[in-house]
């Protein structure tokens, strides 16, 4: 027997117990939301605001989202997600499945009030202040793009806090489950867990997310199981602040030492980088039992988006493709394939149950003459790259969603714009066409599904409507498949109290604090400076900071300062400004800033732009480099020579080095402990000799430093990357090919290539550097 129950009509003040043949079942009310308890069901989570039935079949209930008084086979759970998928994809009209293929632009919560990439928030036509709303509400642009353009992917960034997230994603919800088919929002995430140097951890206090390592220091304890650890803890963050997709991991093999997202992946190696892929993948996953839906899918699984399909490590001169005069990733040791491994034999390989990464993002950057068709295009519009060696020979059936921004505009070279690389001269709404001919799902910073329905038309005009449909409806079935294994279409809904509990919970941060001392590196430790005693004599040397200018503008102001809390240091040794009372000194220094790449300044003089990646301290000048790029060509520019052969180029952070040497000079023969926070490979050789003590950091907070440095820690990671000798050696490497170069070797002896590390004992040698060394 079926029954029709209006949800508004079952309620009796907090909660109602319904019996039907089977088991019971209550309704409870949760202000934003109410639940359905089913005994031996799925949890049914529903706003009582959108209208929508339940009914009831066999004891249980379900919800009928597209109000046909009937229950449909994608809104029975009992059924498998597949087969819910195919039901769905099937009835949804074309304009509703190109709002699935929308993936919107970055949304903080609340909304940024400010223009430029991204983009302007009112609410009710007014700032949120003179609106008189709250912070989780939603935004004119958001209700616009979700009902207008049926959007349902949102990327989500900052949030005010928790709770706020969870209000917010609740909010979401409830305003979509009344539209259409009721198809829930799949929010997502960029990374976030990434630690501040000024964070400190206290056990008891949790935060407001656990904090970890950069994915290069997790990769630094060479333990697979730290990386799936992670997984599992930032998933659980990540489905208390609903969010439901993880836009990670990268997984780029970063083959050339200069590129500058190089912070990002696993590092230089492919066996190391593809053990890590898995990892992350499991982690981030698969469910406990407890939670699960289907096989190891369920309630704790976070979709992960592996990144950037593929050769993305391979940037010439090291210069990134988010910008124009980075579009091209060259491969001059003919290494492309090895890029591949850590995608088709770590993110496709999972061991927990969910098969392979549900999703995937192909690169920005044009593969330089590596398409036997000769298509020198972006990945997202390559057949080669997606429909061939993905789909066909890679097995890949999944989600595969543009990077952002690929289908706009770019309007200079050094602009942060569009990166429509190798399709400049193509109308945008052929450049939609274009990306789903080449089997691609998702347009990512689309908010408007005006072109995808032009791209429809172009389709229909080429292949016949019959094809345009099929495409359509098989992307419709990936996007949704995505959402019906996590669960969403059951219950979307969070409770605020639960969220405030869960992310950053004391256990979540202790993990994360434990792994960031997990992640440093000790490369040096002459004499045994270190453990240094607590409560000794430090001369802490102040830190130049200077104003810097990245792709979201610019950060930070120009001063001289310490670079550590003075208070945190003091919880270890006596903090003395004189170094002639310190027993040691402490320098912290940050990788050497020489820019991107490319200069307005060096264009405006009558160069063609392109300067140097330096990572070195001190001015570099390309002596070394190639006469002639390998790539180089763009609608903007008159020559195809990318060449910086002779140009040099100045650190903005100079000061690093000689602070370190002028530690040096002050404190004599007694000893300097120098702590580099980096993201990617540098030239040591300017200041190492001035070092007694060398710690290399990956993101990590100053206490996790000063804990190795007194003693209540010991080092343990390994280099995951090459230390070059010189930028000769960088000049010369391969950008294709890992471990090329030279390594730097220490006064001691000591080389600092991959794998290499140092404990109290000495230099480790142990089943990690046999296996991966």
């Amino acid at each position: 027997m079926k029954k029709n129950l209006y949800l508004s009509a079952v309620l009796v003040g907090a909660a109602a117990v319904l019996t039907g043949c089977g088991p019971k079942y209550s309704i409870e009310e949760h202000g934003q939301y109410n639940l359905v308890i089913q005994q031996g069901g799925q949890t049914l989570g529903y706003s009582p605001e959108s209208g929508i039935q339940l009914i009831e079949d066999g004891g249980y209930m379900f919800k009928d989202l597209n109000k046909n008084g009937e229950i449909d086979v994608y809104e029975d759970w009992r059924k498998t997600p597949e087969e819910r998928a195919k039901d769905l994809a099937a009835q949804l009209s074309i304009e509703e499945i190109a709002g699935l293929m929308l993936y919107s632009a970055h949304q903080s919560i609340p909304g940024n009030p400010g223009g430029g990439h991204f983009r302007g928030s009112t609410y009710n036509d007014t700032t949120l202040e003179a609106s008189g709303l709250q912070s989780y509400d939603l935004t004119d642009q958001q209700k616009k793009f979700l009902k207008e353009d049926n959007l349902r992917a949102v990327l989500v960034t900052s949030v005010e806090s928790p709770e706020v997230a969870a209000k917010w994603n609740n909010n979401v919800q409830a305003f979509v489950e009344g539209l259409g088919h009721g198809i829930p929002a799949n929010n997502s995430s960029d990374p976030r867990h990434t630690s501040r140097s000024d964070a400190e951890y206290n056990y008891g206090a949790g935060g407001t997310i656990s904090i970890w390592p950069s994915s290069l220091g997790i990769a630094a304890t060479f333990d697979p199981a730290v990386m799936k650890q992670f997984g599992q803890i930032a998933s659980t963050e990540y489905r208390a602040l609903g969010i439901a997709t993880a836009l990670s991991p990268q997984v780029d093999l970063a083959t050339d030492p200069r590129w500058s997202r190089f912070s990002g992946t696993f590092g230089d190696d492919s066996d190391l980088a593809t053990d890590m892929a898995r990892a992350y993948c499991d982690g981030f996953q698969t469910s406990p039992k407890d939670q699960a839906i289907d096989g190891a899918w369920g309630y704790n699984s976070v979709n992960a988006m592996v990144k950037h399909w593929y050769g993305y490590g391979a940037q010439e001169g090291g210069r990134d493709s988010h910008y124009c005069y980075g579009k091209y990733a060259v491969y001059p040791g003919n290494n492309l394939e090895e890029h591949k491994k850590s995608f088709t034999e770590g993110a496709f390989k999972l061991e927990d149950g969910t098969g392979m990464a549900s999703a995937i993002m192909p690169i920005y950057s044009i593969l330089f003459n590596q398409d036997p068709d000769g298509n020198n295009v972006g990945g997202s519009y390559s057949k080669w790259m997606i429909q061939k060696q993905l789909r066909e020979e890679a097995g890949f059936d999944g989600v595969a969603c543009t990077d952002w921004n690929i289908m706009f505009d770019n309007n200079a070279v050094e602009a942060f714009g569009g990166m429509c690389w190798g399709v400049e001269n193509v109308p945008v709404a052929e450049r939609h066409f274009m990306i789903l001919e080449a089997g691609v799902d998702q347009f990512g910073g689309q908010n408007d599904k005006g072109p995808v329905l032009e791209a429809y038309k172009i389709w229909c005009d080429k292949y016949g409507k019959e094809s345009a449909d099929e495409r359509f409806q098989k992307s419709a079935y990936r996007l949704l498949l995505n959402v019906f294994r996590v669960g969403l279409f059951e219950n979307p809904y969070l409770d605020p109290e639960e969220t405030k509990a869960t992310v950053g919970k004391p256990e979540f941060m202790q993990a994360g604090y434990e792994a960031q001392l997990k992640s440093i590196v000790m490369l040096k430790n002459h004499g045994n400076a270190l453990p240094m005693a607590e409560k000794k004599n430090v001369y802490v040397a102040k830190r130049h900071f200077v104003r810097t200018v990245g792709m979201m503008g610019a950060s930070g102001e120009d001063k001289w300062d310490y670079p550590v809390s003075l208070d945190l240091v003091k919880k270890y040794y006596n903090v003395v400004e004189n170094p002639e009372e310190a027993d040691f000194a402490l320098v912290f220094i940050n990788e050497p800033s020489s820019g991107a790449g490319y200069s307005v300044e060096d264009r405006n003089k009558g160069g063609n732009g392109y300067v140097p990646v330096s990572l070195q301290y001190n001015d570099y000048t390309a002596e070394f480099a190639r006469e002639t790029s390998v790539a180089g060509g763009d609608p903007k520019e008159s020559f195809t020579n990318r060449s910086y052969k002779g140009k040099t180029v100045k650190t903005a952070n100079k000061d690093d080095m000689q602070v370190v040497l002028d530690t040096k000079k002050l404190m004599g023969d007694k000893p300097v402990v120098v702590a580099l926070s980096t993201g990617r490979p540098v030239v040591v050789s300017e200041f190492e000799a001035a070092a007694d003590a060398l710690l290399v950091t990956f993101t990590v907070g100053n206490q996790a430093v000063l804990d190795i440095v007194s003693g209540k820690a010991e080092p343990s990671a390994l280099l995951p990357m090459d230390m070059p000798a010189s930028m000769k050696v960088v000049e010369e490497q391969l950008e294709d090919v890992s471990h090329d170069m030279e390594c730097y070797k220490d006064a001691d002896g000591n080389t600092y290539s991959f794998a290499f590390g140092m404990n109290w004992k000495g230099v480790i040698n142990d089943e990690r550097v046999n296996k991966y060394k």
